[in-house]
């Protein structure tokens, strides 16, 4: 599979976090082929404080050994912010493929700076997803990435 595959997965979640009335941040964590885990951001549906769309997706794939996370990547629908960026380097995974980065952009060059790779594939799907969402529910959107109304 291609991220492109990969990264219809992501989308997939966020488009369901979006008809569950959460906010439309999707992912997928997959190592050697095999897709690990998929997640959505959860923080509307479950009253989370950290159910991110990447957080979301680590806690859905499971523990898993080190050498499992080292090897993996993340696809996510939009650039990560700071939380879901500590993860990434808390764990080691090298890579991070990003939907988008044109509505939202906090930590890439956090990642870079540790070494990891980042793609972003720059889809209009997920900038136009983005965009509705944050016009038609701005308070919820700030909520989601702690900034004041």
């Amino acid at each position: 599979m291609s991220d492109d595959r990969y990264m219809r997965l992501a989308i997939e979640q966020a488009r369901i976090g979006l008809s569950e009335g959460g906010i439309p941040i999707g992912a997928a964590l997959v190592a050697d082929g095999e897709v690990l885990g998929v997640g959505r951001n959860r923080r509307v549906q479950e009253g989370s404080a950290i159910r991110h769309g990447e957080t979301d997706c680590l806690e859905n794939a499971g523990r898993l050994p080190a050498r499992v996370y080292r090897k993996s990547t993340l696809y996510t629908t939009l650039s990560p912010c700071h939380l879901c960026a500590g993860a990434v380097l808390l764990y080691g995974i090298p890579r991070v493929v990003i939907g988008e980065n044109r509505t939202f952009t906090a930590s890439e060059g956090l990642l870079r700076q540790h070494g990891v790779e980042l793609v972003v594939l720059d889809l209009d799907e997920c900038v136009q997803m983005m965009r509705e969402f944050i016009a038609a529910n701005p308070a919820l959107w700030n909520e989601d990435i702690g900034v004041e109304d």
